[in-house]
């Protein structure tokens, strides 16, 4: 299960940032997460609350912003939407579509309480 690796990258961003700006408290993690970055999003959920456990984080809220996938189909030429990595273009049929988009995970907004001076605030 590798969104247990993922929920500990997380970690690691929220503890870095922890230090780096001075919070003493983690409300919520804003996350996006890609259609076609082969992220079971239950299982992170899942794996976040375990791994939060005994951190400033605990008790965190997970929020997820879905992207949505998108891909550029070489003999068309089209940007068109997909639904998983090598699915055919939907405008002529073709399996020649490179993902574009859609396929990232990344910490997006950390909602935090005790930084110095602006408590609580948004770190991006």
């Amino acid at each position: 299960m590798h969104e247990m690796s993922l929920a500990e990258g997380i970690r690691g961003i929220v503890e870095d940032s922890a230090r780096e700006q001075g919070f003493t408290r983690v409300n919520a993690v804003v996350l996006e997460v890609g259609a076609l970055s082969s992220v079971e999003v239950e299982a992170l959920r899942f794996c976040f609350d375990v791994v939060m456990r005994g951190t400033l984080a605990e008790g965190a809220r997970l929020d997820i912003e879905p992207v949505p996938g998108r891909g550029w189909c070489l003999p068309c030429g089209q940007t068109v939407d997909i639904a998983a990595l090598y699915d055919p273009c939907p405008v002529c049929g073709s399996y020649q579509v490179q993902a574009t988009g859609g396929t990232e995970m990344r910490v997006i907004a950390l909602d935090v309480d005790g930084a110095p001076e602006h408590a609580p605030q948004q770190v991006e």
